[in-house]
């Protein structure tokens, strides 16, 4: 892993009327690294990822990507970005091929051969319609389908909310850790702590609007001789704000 930044957000606000839901929030995350972005409902978290991928003007401040303005160069630099949402928005009634031909036909990069071996592993029916895949099946799929521009950014908005133990493990353990390896950097926001404790190499932590916390996960923990769960809990007591 390098020390070049994929992702540097600046002094970033966001506020919505008389509303400040993000206060000079400033991030640098550098290539081949898993940073983890946590904080209570309410907390920022959603208004910084729509500024990071370029869906969301902030009221000051700005993020650079692949060290460019991305509000600026939304367009081309989402290219080389993928984003897993919390709930697929593909149409139920569609093949999970079907979906993945869509995907092929909008990337050059795309791996046809690389997703097939995915969703195999991953037990997912190509033949399946994205409504008869249980939420952890879903949940794989779009991380497939994600991952098959080979992006070299992947962002992450919670992806193992409402699945089962063995598959969140399968998804921390397995392929978080296969892009980190690769240098793949990876953001991703998550509640799943115990999840994400083994594989983020930072953590920040948001809180009341301003990020409480940035730190490597290790030191951290070797530093307060604390989880990652106890030390969430310490820093996020109070009232957080809406994001």
């Amino acid at each position: 892993m390098t020390s070049e930044s994929v992702v540097r957000v600046e002094n970033v606000s966001v506020k919505y009327d008389r509303n400040l839901v993000l206060d000079q929030v400033s991030i640098d995350v550098t290539r081949g690294s898993v940073f983890a972005l946590l904080g209570r409902n309410g907390a920022g978290k959603s208004s910084l990822m729509r500024c990071l991928l370029g869906l969301q003007k902030p009221t000051s401040g700005r993020v650079l990507l692949f060290g460019e303005d991305v509000w600026l160069h939304r367009a081309r630099l989402s290219s080389r970005a993928a984003y897993v949402p919390e709930n697929s928005d593909a149409p139920g009634q569609l093949r999970v091929r079907d979906v993945a031909a869509f995907h092929e036909s909008m990337y050059p990069t795309w791996d046809r051969a690389a997703v097939r071996a995915r969703l195999d592993r991953m037990g997912v029916p190509e033949a399946g319609t994205i409504s008869s895949l249980s939420k952890g099946q879903r949940a794989l799929c779009t991380l497939a389908l994600a991952l098959g521009s080979r992006p070299e950014l992947l962002v992450l908005d919670d992806p193992t909310l409402g699945l089962d133990v063995v598959a969140r493990n399968d998804f921390f353990s397995d392929f978080i850790g296969e892009l980190a390896e690769r240098g793949t950097t990876v953001i991703l926001t998550t509640h799943d702590l115990a999840g994400v404790e083994g594989i983020a190499d930072r953590v920040g932590i948001l809180q009341g609007s301003r990020l409480a916390l940035d730190e490597e996960v290790e030191k951290l923990k070797a530093e307060r001789g604390q989880s990652l769960e106890e030390i969430f809990t310490d820093t996020t007591r109070g009232p957080g704000r809406q994001s």
